[in-house]
């Protein structure tokens, strides 16, 4: 029986190698793409959108503090490695009104041109046990968490769809993958990403758009700053088995993955296996978050099965678009 199951692996690998040409998305090219940044004012968002300046890109930096906005402005324009270049700044509350959002994408199209990766990034945390947690908290996460990544993201499919191309990435966290003690407000609105991202890249992905949910851990940011001045002892035990990484270190990642279309963004050793143990059905994007989703699963002949099973759920996905959309790539 061993031998029978390790054949159906070794077979099941050897077919991924030959239509991974056919199943990896095309790099993003960086030089030139406009690039839009949720929460860019600070932080992780501030670190990606200065990652992406570095490689030629056009940034349109979106928070709600203008002063913070003005700054961050400053310090991306720093990477410029042209003179074209440029950095717009638009001030607005991702998380409250659709058509407000919906507006200003609109502006920042009309001046740096239709958006070719949009990163949200624009989020909180609050940290604190279930009943000691204001009820209204639960709301408000929910609101710039999810919705703060829901607007924005309705806001430029449309143009992605119709150029057939783009990268949209949501900024989770591993608390997004797995819940903790003090993060029962925070850790719903994580998770929430992860299931859009997975139904939103069934349908994207037949218009070449590919989504990237990133799981960075504890990151030196202003946030972090501010949360852990409440978070309780336990949480805070919890953290220090981990780190802290520099949000630098986590842009650099987030954007290569971005780019390169893969669906899952880790960081270290630590949240490699944790994307790996909690991949479930996730979208692969690429051979090699098949085989590491494989090589990392208990139950290995189980999970081939499941990737056989999202393969031809996409299946047909894609065979009906190309009856009905004879205008493909």
């Amino acid at each position: 029986m061993l031998l029978v199951v390790a054949a159906f692996i070794v077979a099941f690998v050897l077919l991924l190698y030959m239509i991974s040409p056919l199943i990896s998305p095309k790099p993003l090219k960086l030089n030139g793409a406009h690039v839009v940044v949720t929460g860019g004012s600070s932080g992780i968002g501030k670190c990606i959108a200065m990652e992406c300046y570095k490689h030629g890109a056009f940034i349109t930096l979106v928070a709600r503090d203008e002063h913070k906005l003005v700054q961050a402005k400053k310090e991306v324009e720093k990477c410029a490695i042209n003179d074209k270049q440029v950095v717009l700044c638009i001030s607005v509350d991702v998380s409250k009104d659709y058509n407000q959002v919906e507006s200003v994408i609109k502006q920042a199209q009309e001046k740096l041109g239709p958006v070719d990766m949009l990163v949200n990034c624009a989020g909180t945390s609050i940290s604190g046990k279930f009943e000691e947690v204001e009820v209204d908290r639960f709301k408000k996460l929910m609101e710039v968490n999810y919705l703060g990544s829901v607007y924005p993201t309705r806001a430029v499919v449309t143009t992605m769809k119709e150029r057939r191309m783009g990268r949209i990435m949501f900024v989770s966290s591993q608390a997004g993958q797995i819940g903790l003690f003090g993060y029962t407000a925070y850790s719903p609105s994580k998770f929430a990403l992860r299931g859009l991202a997975e139904a939103l890249q069934m349908e994207m992905k037949p218009y070449n758009i590919y989504v990237t949910v990133a799981y960075p851990p504890d990151t030196d940011t202003p946030g972090f700053a501010e949360e852990s001045k409440t978070k309780p002892l336990e949480t805070k035990l919890i953290s220090e088995t981990s780190g802290v990484c520099q949000p630098e270190q986590v842009a650099k990642i987030v954007v290569k993955d971005a780019v390169q279309g893969n669906f899952t963004s880790s960081f270290g050793p630590d949240g490699y296996m944790l994307s790996a143990l909690t991949c479930g059905m996730s979208p692969v994007t690429s051979i090699t978050e098949g085989l590491q989703q494989v090589r990392c699963n208990p139950s290995k002949s189980l999970h081939v099965q499941q990737l056989v099973l999202k393969a031809d759920l996409e299946s047909v996905i894609v065979g009906w678009f190309h009856v009905h959309n004879p205008r493909t790539l």
